[in-house]
């Protein structure tokens, strides 16, 4: 994990950035300290990203209401899109889901707007806080994007150990998106991604994810991985939805 502080971009973030600071378990910030690698950001307005202080690039975090959210929601092909139909939506039918690898959330966000009631894990505090505040911010606000959120239920959790723990609520689909370890220059993974691993690091436990989770779905299993990435360790799927950069496994579970 890289070096992380909790930093308030302003005066009227400062009582929140402390509170942060102390729930999560990392020193605040003094503008003039040396700078870590990674900074959560607290901002009154934009609340809370992630930022690289040596770095020009934009600071990224969890937003359900940025123009690329709300575009993928209304034009991202509803319930013909692969991401649904790996899921099992169809008519008369709308699952549960457990989305097991929270990451920044858009994929729950877009299972949400088609009707699914989603609970979304994420084991890293760090990222678990930015989804928080997007949900927060999301719920203050009125109209579909409230009305999304609000079928979205954050679990912040190891979901190895949760879906073990029997304390999880019943699903239908167990969804894994797991970040795996970049493998030479052609497969760096994006900005983005590249952030979100320095926070949490790669998921280098997917079999042991994979095997919890097909113990605990009810109806089946969806791995979200590369389109042209070897299948996971484990059992093989039955079938797999292909698109042009990624693909989705699926495991039936019979009871």
């Amino acid at each position: 994990m890289a070096s992380m502080s909790i930093f308030g971009a302003d005066q009227d973030a400062l009582p929140r950035a402390r509170q942060l600071a102390r729930k999560l378990g990392l020193p605040l910030q003094a503008r003039d300290a040396p700078w870590p690698e990674v900074v959560l950001r607290v901002s009154h307005e934009a609340g809370l990203a992630l930022w690289r202080p040596e770095s020009r690039e934009h600071p990224v975090r969890a937003d359900f209401l940025s123009p690329e959210a709300d575009y993928r929601r209304r034009h991202g092909g509803g319930r013909k899109q692969a991401l649904a139909r790996a899921v099992g939506l169809r008519r008369g039918h709308t699952p549960r889901v457990i989305d097991a690898t929270g990451g920044l959330g858009r994929d729950a966000f877009v299972l949400a707007s088609l009707g699914c009631e989603v609970t979304l894990v994420e084991r890293q505090p760090v990222i678990a806080a930015l989804l928080e505040d997007a949900l927060d911010r999301a719920r203050a606000t009125s109209g579909s994007t409230a009305d999304t959120t609000r079928r979205i239920t954050l679990v912040c959790a190891d979901a190895i150990h949760w879906l073990s723990s029997a304390r999880f609520p019943a699903a239908d689909v167990i969804y894994l998106d797991p970040m795996y370890p970049a493998r030479g220059k052609s497969a760096l993974p994006g900005r983005e991604m590249q952030l979100l691993q320095q926070v949490a690091g790669a998921d280098e436990d997917i079999e042991a994810l994979l095997e919890a989770a097909l113990a605990a779905a009810d109806r089946r299993v969806v791995l979200k991985r590369p389109r042209l990435a070897p299948r996971a360790p484990g059992p093989a799927p039955e079938t797999s939805l292909i698109g042009k950069s990624t693909r989705y496994d699926i495991y039936p579970v019979i009871r």
